[in-house]
């Protein structure tokens, strides 16, 4: 793995373990950010990706636009597609006064976020 590629990794990493910590928090525990975090994750390990494969693809949080960059190089991963539009929502929806996550909305996130991230390291030769 090239050392940029890397990097994205560790940077996934964290935002996994970021949302894992608060969705189990038992106090005042933060849903938005277990949402945006698990979001956080997919994009970083699609950009994982896509650097690995030496694919270009610009400053962007939208995962479906990296899903579209990564499928000529992988095909297989037009079946998250529908995982990677519900996941786009949490980049901003969350953050902002008006939308607020709740434990079921939050676990439901880290599901599509943990799934996408067992599926990249795989694929990146990392253990789950």
């Amino acid at each position: 793995m090239n050392p940029l590629t890397t990097e994205w990794v560790q940077k996934a990493e964290g935002d996994f373990g970021t949302a894992s910590r608060e969705i189990r928090a038992r106090r005042a525990p933060n849903y938005d950010a277990v949402c945006f975090h698990a979001q956080q994750c997919a994009e970083k390990y699609l950009k994982a990706l896509l650097q690995e494969a030496g694919v270009p693809f610009g400053k962007t949080h939208n995962l479906v636009i990296l899903l579209d960059l990564l499928l000529p190089v992988e095909p297989s991963w037009e079946m998250l597609r529908h995982d990677m539009q519900v996941l786009n929502g949490f980049a901003v929806y969350v953050r902002y006064p008006g939308e607020s996550a709740d434990k079921a909305t939050a676990r439901d996130a880290l599901v599509l976020g943990r799934a996408i991230r067992s599926r990249a390291r795989a694929q990146l030769g990392l253990e789950a």
